[in-house]
């Protein structure tokens, strides 16, 4: 994780910086920011590659290629490593809120593509989980095996995603270092309660989110909108992070409103 992100600019008609910023963690494995002059969501998405066909985590906030050329770009990663045909693309999604399905029909047509849907028949449908909320499901991308749990809470179909082959655990909007909304607490507390499980007994590399909303002092986040964020932390977060949220939560104990951490704020509608 050896990234400086970019975070907007002073003036984002003037920002020179590409639209989406593109981040190797290894050779099979691409972060890529959104670039806040586009849109102030700035999400992560997560491009995997396996043997017989990729992963792309979230499709971002804009759906004009014009503006956010999501479709060109992934097609060049794979490209470069899996140029021979019938490879295979399956686009997904940490949950459906607008900035993250948002470049969904960019991929609309595209070869040896599967879009999963966003809705909750969709995705137990295609993972095949035996008891939502309940359980674990997996998918093969060919050489590497990726985890995908249950995460409503802060939506009611989220997933979170485990990477084998890295150890990377992909939380979506269910923990990064930013606000954490909450729409059903008790589907939330069993969450976080089911990734701290998960998590004793894997390695777990970094906890992955889909964005940054924190100021470089503890407690304090960016205002909604913002487009130019100069004293960001990192994304990645620990283990221990998931263990500091579950502490919140028995704190809060369901109790609405909006309650600050040093790393994250958690508001419960």
């Amino acid at each position: 994780m050896d990234v400086t992100w970019h975070a907007g600019w002073p003036s984002p008609k003037h920002d020179t910086a590409p639209e989406i910023q593109v981040h190797a963690y290894d050779e099979r494995t691409y972060i890529l920011r959104q670039n806040k002059s586009v849109h102030y969501e700035a999400p992560f998405l997560f491009l995997l590659l396996g043997d017989d066909r990729a992963l792309l985590l979230d499709t971002g906030a804009t759906p004009e290629p014009g503006y956010f050329p999501l479709r060109g770009l992934v097609d060049e990663l794979i490209a470069a490593s899996h140029p021979e045909p019938g490879y295979g693309l399956v686009v997904a999604h940490t949950h459906g809120h607008g900035d993250h399905v948002a470049g969904d029909g960019q991929f609309d047509g595209r070869d040896d593509t599967v879009i999963v849907g966003s809705g909750l028949d969709e995705v137990v449908e295609f993972y095949g989980f035996p008891e939502w909320p309940s359980g674990l499901a997996e998918l093969d991308l060919g050489g590497r095996i990726v985890d995908v749990i249950p995460g409503p809470g802060h939506e009611s179909a989220a997933t979170v995603f485990y990477d084998r082959a890295t150890g990377l655990l992909f939380t979506g909007d269910s923990l990064y270092p930013g606000r954490l909304y909450v729409f059903d607490w008790p589907a939330f507390v069993a969450t976080v309660d089911r990734l701290a499980e998960f998590c004793a007994t894997r390695e777990i590399t970094h906890v992955l989110g889909c964005h940054i909303e924190m100021a470089g002092e503890p407690g304090k986040d960016y205002p909604r909108g913002t487009t130019y964020q100069p004293d960001e932390p990192p994304l990645e977060l620990g283990v221990d992070h998931v263990h500091q949220l579950q502490r919140a939560l028995a704190k809060i104990d369901g109790a609405q409103g909006f309650h600050r951490f040093d790393d994250f704020i958690v508001q419960v509608f």
